[in-house]
């Protein structure tokens, strides 16, 4: 099997789902100050399954409103746009990260949910170290993996051996999926958020959420994310076979002015959140 080339890549990143008419439409109206909550509803009401979908995250317990939200504009109003905007993201993005990677030992459901872990303790973070936009760095932290979806099949044939290099050759699971395939997940991801016109610090982020030093368009973001993911991992949720060895940016930290008793306590936090299976099970 060895490397793949980058066209096989551009290929497998192109057959993967454009984000949804839909979903766009969202994105565009929760930009136009002169749209309103109804504008949002009439559109999410062409689709039955995402309105569920996205209700049910609405009520999940991570967004703690005590009463139940009984419709798209209700949510919209009690949460607003840029939340909203997140919410039917990963409504959208739910059925692409819930298939099953055998090729990263990822049992069906467990992508989905180690990336929405991600997304609500980038949330978390974001909010205690008074980053501005919550929602982004929930969406970033959602998509962080979105590569593994289109290196999934390659890995099938080639884990063991980027297994063998991490172990033995004392590398990161990243270093070692360059090496074996010629492209890691996050490269590959970073190629998706660009298929689906994400903007350029979404895309950064993906690329470089295991190398957060690197980042350059917006070094907090990256940070929040990389936090995010390692808290997941200390969670053990979705852990995969990349899990087993995830080095934590000291760097990270240092950015966002954190120490490990900050971590410590988001992660008290998240293990209850997760105790809610409604932010998980949204089919």
């Amino acid at each position: 099997m060895g490397k793949i080339s980058l066209e096989e890549i551009v290929q497998a990143v192109n057959d993967l789902p454009s984000l949804p008419q839909i979903v766009l439409r969202v994105m565009e109206l929760t930009e136009d100050p002169d749209s309103t909550a109804q504008d949002i509803n009439a559109t999410l009401a062409q689709d039955q399954g995402m309105t569920a979908r996205v209700l049910k995250l609405a009520n999940s317990a991570f967004y703690g409103f005590p009463r139940r939200i009984a419709t798209v504009t209700e949510a919209t109003v009690l949460l607003g746009f840029k939340t909203i905007r997140s919410i039917v993201l990963a409504a959208s993005v739910n059925e692409i990260l819930s298939q099953e990677m055998e090729g990263y030992a990822l049992e069906y459901g467990e992508l989905w949910k180690h990336s929405q872990c991600s997304a609500m303790a980038a949330r978390l973070i974001a909010r205690r170290v008074k980053y501005g936009g919550f929602d982004v760095a929930y969406t970033a932290a959602l998509l962080h993996d979105i590569g593994k979806v289109v290196l999934n099949s390659s890995m099938k044939e080639t884990y063991h051996e980027v297994l063998d290099k991490v172990i033995n050759d004392n590398m990161t699971f990243l270093q070692s999926e360059q090496i074996v395939l010629g492209f890691d997940h996050a490269q590959v991801g970073a190629q998706i958020a660009e298929k689906w016109n994400l903007p350029p610090e979404l895309v950064e982020t993906i690329a470089l959420h295991h190398e957060p030093e690197k980042a350059q368009v917006n070094l907090q973001l990256t940070a929040i994310v990389h936090l995010a993911n390692a808290v997941c991992v200390a969670m053990g949720i979705g852990l995969g076979i990349d899990g087993l060895l995830y080095p934590v940016s000291f760097h990270a930290m240092k950015i966002l002015g954190l120490q490990q008793a900050d971590l410590d306590a988001i992660l008290s936090e998240m293990v209850d959140i997760c105790a809610d299976q409604q932010s998980f099970d949204i089919k």
